[in-house]
C-alpha cells in the first residue's frame, strides 16, 4: 500500500468560526492536528482546506496544503477533491481522513486504523474506544458502533447509531472520526447519493454500509478530543500542555 494523509479543514463553523486558526499555546489548531499526522508516519501529509489562510498557516509550519472548493458537503467530498488534485495519476492507493478538529490524536490510533487494511477484503478502517460511563453512552454526540468482534482489538462494523445500541447487556464502543480509506472506495463513495440511514442518522459511514462496503474498526485505548466549542479548545489548551 502506498498511503497519503489528507486533513480536511473548511473555515466555517456554527459554533466556532475558523476553528482551524484557533491558536493553541501559540499555533494554529490545524497545525497542530498536521503534527499529529506527522507523528502517526504513515506517509506524506496534506491539508485540504477552502481558506487561504488556513493553507498560509500550514505552509508557514512547513506543511502543504491543497485548495479545494467551499461548497463541499462534508470533509470525506473536500478530501476526495485534494486528491485528484494533488494525484492525478493515482499514485496513492490508501487514503487516511485525519480530522482536522482531533489536535489530540495520538499516532498509535491513526497506525492501528491504517492496519485494517491489511486484510484485501476491508474498503474502509475506522476506530473505536469502550464507553466507560452511563452519560457518555447517552450523548447524541457520541456515535456508537455495532461490530461482531473478528480477533484481538478489531471489529466488522455492522451500523452505526447516535442511539445507545446495541440493546442488553454488554459493552458500547464509542466511534472515533478516523478514516483509512482504499482510494477505490473513496471514489466510488462520493459518486453515490446519500443514503437512507444516513439522512435519518445523520452518518455518512452509513452510506457506505448500505452500499455493501466493508468496515473494519480497531479498538483503541481513549477517544481524541473533538474541538467543536470554545470549551472544547480550552480542554485542549490544557491536554496539550503536557
Amino acid at each position: 500500500m502506498n498511503p497519503v494523509v489528507l486533513i480536511p479543514a473548511r473555515f466555517a463553523a456554527s459554533r466556532l468560526p475558523g476553528k482551524p486558526l484557533a491558536l493553541i499555546h501559540g499555533e494554529p489548531m490545524i497545525v497542530h492536528v498536521w503534527r499529529r499526522a506527522i507523528e502517526a508516519d504513515l506517509g506524506p501529509v496534506m491539508v485540504a482546506t477552502d481558506h487561504a489562510g488556513i493553507a498560509a498557516a500550514v505552509a508557514s509550519a512547513g506543511g502543504t496544503a491543497v485548495m479545494t472548493r467551499a461548497d463541499h458537503p462534508s470533509g470525506t467530498d473536500r478530501i476526495a477533491e485534494a486528491l485528484a488534485l494533488a494525484d492525478p495519476a493515482g499514485r496513492h492507493d490508501v487514503v487516511v481522513n485525519f480530522q482536522g478538529d482531533l489536535p489530540t490524536t495520538a499516532a498509535p490510533v491513526a497506525r492501528a486504523t491504517a492496519r485494517l487494511l491489511d486484510d484485501p477484503a476491508v474498503a474502509i478502517g475506522t476506530a473505536v474506544a469502550l464507553i466507560r460511563t452511563v452519560e457518555e453512552a447517552a450523548q447524541a454526540s457520541v456515535v456508537k458502533m455495532v461490530g461482531t468482534p473478528i480477533g484481538p482489538l478489531r471489529f466488522r462494523a455492522l451500523y452505526f447509531s447516535r442511539a445507545v445500541v446495541p440493546t442488553g447487556e454488554g459493552p458500547l464502543y464509542h466511534h472515533i472520526g478516523l478514516y483509512v480509506w482504499r482510494r477505490a472506495a473513496l471514489e466510488a463513495f462520493v459518486r453515490l447519493p446519500p443514503s437512507v440511514l444516513e439522512l435519518r442518522e445523520r452518518l455518512e459511514q452509513l452510506r457506505a454500509l448500505e452500499a455493501g462496503m466493508r468496515i473494519d474498526a480497531a479498538l483503541v485505548d481513549e477517544v481524541p478530543l473533538g474541538v467543536d466549542t470554545p470549551e472544547d479548545l480550552e480542554r485542549a489548551r490544557k491536554l496539550l500542555e503536557r
